[in-house]
């Protein structure tokens, strides 16, 4: 359910259905713009709105979101119509709402979507301009590129690191065993959704397929598993920590999970060196990320502190100190090797925070490209991790990450992202030809079940710590819990492993040429396509994928930018832009 959407078209029917003078009126009388509009609507749409009346409108519409008491109001008629909609259950329409409409509001009224902008998109450019979301560019220094060197495969027997890589834990301290998976909540398995019917199946003891997250005793698992099945030269974790009952956390609660996983982790894995990243579930509202000249209560202040103080023990204090600022980050992993965690929630489309400037907010892009330009200067590689991967983006965040990783394509040398909940990945060409493949951003499977899936974890292998190394991906493997063998086992779970990259796809080596040939061969061979899918289900998939399905799955491997059309062009679908579209919103958020 898309909140913000609902607040906008309830406070345009409250609004709307008040009287207000016309400026230009002979009267100068208030009229029902409510009626007027209805009918303009009605007979013609909003194309025939005429300019000063949409104006006047939204003027007033304006003005309203200044007062308190309308907030009341708007979140009254919010919860009705989501009700009277059937856009979910009574009590989560009214915890949700009641939840949002702080944030969003307060969002709303300090953005620049203003009356004349408002008007340029429902009555035209005559009317205003709309450029809430236009297109801007980063600044990258004056420095020529180096010439490009393509990636070669170590030589056999060169050292590696074995890295383990968690998302999406998504902890669920309510999940209920026994109780109803296929409720009409927006999740599922917990105590307050009841019992199945009779005959029907039960919530299982160590997750379920369904829109379920996980117990603690899974989580707990995994860690007491992963403890014992290392060692790990250091630990990815890109975030999304609660559970999806979005309608009804607190700050408090989100904070106790943070701290709990936090420490949970650091109890099982000690001493190895874990470097986080901030998913868009680790606040509450959910996807709620003020940019840094945001202060006060609304800030993300509450958020970015305690990260700061929980993972004290793995982040320098230089670290700690940009966490606090923006959620991102910037250590040194190993001898020529520098990490940089993004808070990709500046990048995403569902922050309504980003309505107030989604021009690189907190400037991450820019820091991100000073912290590349010295690591170029110094002959050190890099490695990107974050949440949401950027193909995901808005438009113009994705182009400009697309083209930064194009210009320091010498100096990255991994991407490693999650948030879909999938195992895939996305690809990055070179800009003028759109053909030579570049680098691949991974895209880790998660941690949790939902939707209807294992649970599951990864596990890069890197060029390891030796000179003139590349610290490229060797290879991956990933691992699963089987709901269905270890809920019908009274014996302790077993995570094993699923698959491993290089030999399940016959890949000579992982780099990005290699992916993209993967892609030409899922297109020639419907087989291994098949399995790709498979795999990219945690071995757990209802139906296999066919016609559009496939041509939208292999758009997302392809396009590793938001919003660009031409890269799917190869795939000869009629529909494929539309298709891609559909495929990206299917995306957790």
């Amino acid at each position: 359910m898309h909140i913000s959407a609902v607040l906008c078209v309830v406070f345009l029917q409250h609004r709307l259905a008040t009287g207000f003078p016309v400026p230009g009126s002979d009267h100068g009388h208030l009229i029902e713009i409510g009626d007027a509009v209805t009918s303009l609507r009605a007979q013609f749409g909003w194309r025939n709105l005429t300019c000063p009346l949409c104006k006047t409108v939204f003027t007033a519409i304006d003005i309203a979101l200044q007062n308190e008491a309308n907030m009341d109001r708007v979140a009254t008629m919010a919860e009705e119509v989501c009700i009277r909609l059937h856009l979910a259950d009574g009590k989560v329409c009214i915890q949700i709402i009641e939840l949002f409409k702080g944030d969003f509001i307060s969002a709303l009224t300090r953005s620049l979507l203003r009356p004349a902008e408002v008007c340029a998109l429902l009555v035209g450019s005559s009317c205003g301009h709309f450029d809430i979301y236009s297109d801007w560019n980063v600044s990258l220094p004056n420095v020529p590129k180096p010439p490009v060197v393509p990636p070669t495969p170590p030589k056999p027997g060169s050292p590696q690191n074995r890295v383990l890589f968690l998302t999406d834990i998504h902890w669920d301290h309510d999940y209920a065993e026994g109780s109803n998976p296929d409720c009409k909540d927006p999740l599922c398995c917990r105590n307050v959704t009841g019992h199945p019917h009779r005959h029907h199946r039960s919530a299982g003891r160590w997750g379920s397929y369904s829109k379920c997250d996980l117990p603690f005793r899974t989580v707990e698992s995994l860690l007491s598993h992963l403890a014992e099945s290392g060692p790990w030269d250091w630990v990815y974790w890109t975030g999304d920590i609660p559970a999806h009952n979005v309608w009804a956390q607190t700050r408090a609660q989100q904070l106790l999970e943070l701290s709990t996983i936090s420490q949970l982790i650091h109890k099982y894995l000690g001493d190895v060196p874990v470097y986080p990243a901030v998913g868009n579930h680790e606040s509450t509202p959910v996807n709620s990320f003020p940019p840094p000249f945001i202060r006060g209560n609304h800030s993300s202040a509450w958020l970015y502190d305690r990260m700061a103080e929980e993972w004290g023990a793995w982040l320098p204090a230089e670290a700690q100190d940009t966490i606090r600022i923006g959620g991102f980050y910037t250590v040194k992993v190993q001898s020529g090797l520098r990490l940089v965690s993004l808070n990709m929630n500046f990048c995403a489309k569902e922050n309504f925070w980003l309505l107030i400037n989604a021009t690189d907010p907190a400037g991450q892009l820019q820091w991100l490209i000073n912290i590349l330009q010295e690591s170029e200067s110094k002959g050190e590689k890099v490695h990107i991790i974050g949440h949401i991967p950027p193909g995901l983006c808005l438009k113009s965040w994705s182009w400009n990450y697309y083209r930064i990783v194009n210009r320091y394509e010498g100096t990255i040398t991994g991407q490693f992202f999650g948030h879909t909940h999938l195992d895939e990945f996305q690809m990055f060409y070179d800009e003028e030809t759109l053909s030579r493949p570049v680098s691949v951003a991974f895209i880790a499977p998660s941690v949790t079940t939902y939707v209807n899936l294992n649970p599951g974890y990864r596990v890069y292998k890197l060029d390891g710590d030796y000179p003139g190394t590349s610290h490229l991906v060797v290879d991956h493997e990933t691992y699963i819990l089987n709901l269905t063998e270890v809920n019908k086992n009274i014996a302790p779970p077993r995570w094993t492993l699923l698959y491993r990259a290089q030999e399940d796809y016959g890949l000579k080596s992982a780099l990005p040429a290699d992916w993209d040939g993967l892609i030409g061969s899922f297109l020639q061979d419907d087989r291994a396509f098949q399995h790709f899918w498979y795999l990219n289900h945690k071995g757990h998939i209802s139906e296999p994928c066919h016609d559009s399905c496939k041509t939208a799955a292999l758009c997302f491997l392809r396009t590793g930018r938001s919003g660009d059309p031409q890269l799917c062009k190869s795939l000869t679908s009629a529909h494929f832009i539309e298709i891609a579209e559909i495929w990206r919103h299917r995306a957790m958020c």
